[in-house]
């Protein structure tokens, strides 16, 4: 099977919010840390959603010279997908957002301040023991942890669980905080019905067999349920980041 090396605005992933009827095609996500359905094209990024070109001339030319940055790293290709909780700067235009989802599904940039830029979420995924008995913690977006034990028989340093919600600073790659996912944090909706919503966990369900795991929120008055996979955990009492997610 012959993989497409192109894309059409009508049939691009819902998650854009770009134009359907500007252009035929559109630019396609190269392969990295976000799958194709879940990501931004840098390029896309740059003029459809920022804004700062016209053509995409204009912005293969912004991207070229280095101006945009993702996750504290200069950015070069313009295929680059850049997908949820993914911090975007760029430091001419004095300007630092981070991606988020929006309640109709669709990736969406909203600012933050200076001093939070250089710090993000990041689900945990998955945990592996690694050699010497310390633990390797799997991102959603790709990158790895490593937590290290001293003993590898009473592993008291590795206190995360798959779910939990890791605050790294982008600068070193280190942990700086963390939030558990279990009830009375907060949870981010980031697929299904209540998409792009915040409520508090009030009970996670453990379902035996091949059936994903489900979790009960709460917001105000009423309560729904969705997947464990759809529930981004975002904060204990507040949101860490002031002022990105819709209440």
């Amino acid at each position: 099977m012959v993989m497409s090396l192109h894309a059409k605005r009508l049939t691009a992933p819902r998650v854009l919010k770009i134009p359907k009827r500007v252009s035929r095609f559109i630019v396609k996500p190269s392969p990295g840390p976000h799958p194709a359905e879940r990501s931004i094209p840098l390029l896309v990024l740059v003029r459809d959603v920022l804004g700062y070109a016209r053509n995409a001339r204009e912005a293969k030319r912004i991207i070229k010279a280095g101006k945009v940055l993702v996750d504290g790293r200069v950015r070069k290709d313009h295929k680059y997908p850049v997908g949820l909780m993914d911090v975007v700067t760029i430091p001419e235009a004095e300007v630092s957002k981070v991606v988020v989802m929006d309640t109709r599904g669709r990736l969406v940039l909203r600012d933050i301040p200076p001093e939070q830029a250089g710090t993000k979420l990041c689900r945990i995924e998955n945990k592996t023991v690694v050699k010497g008995g310390h633990i390797q913690l799997n991102m959603h977006d790709g990158r790895n942890l490593l937590v290290r034990v001293k003993n590898p028989e009473k592993p008291e340093e590795d206190v995360y669980t798959t779910g939990d919600t890791v605050l790294v600073d982008l600068s070193s790659g280190a942990a700086v905080g963390h939030i558990k996912y279990e009830p009375g944090s907060l949870g981010y909706v980031i697929g299904g019905r209540h998409t792009g919503e915040v409520a508090r966990i009030e009970e996670i369900r453990k379902v035996r067999g091949c059936q994903p795991n489900v979790v009960v929120l709460s917001k105000g008055s009423g309560r729904f349920e969705t997947i464990e996979e759809y529930v981004f955990v975002i904060g204990e009492q507040e949101p860490v980041l002031r002022g990105v997610f819709e209440e």
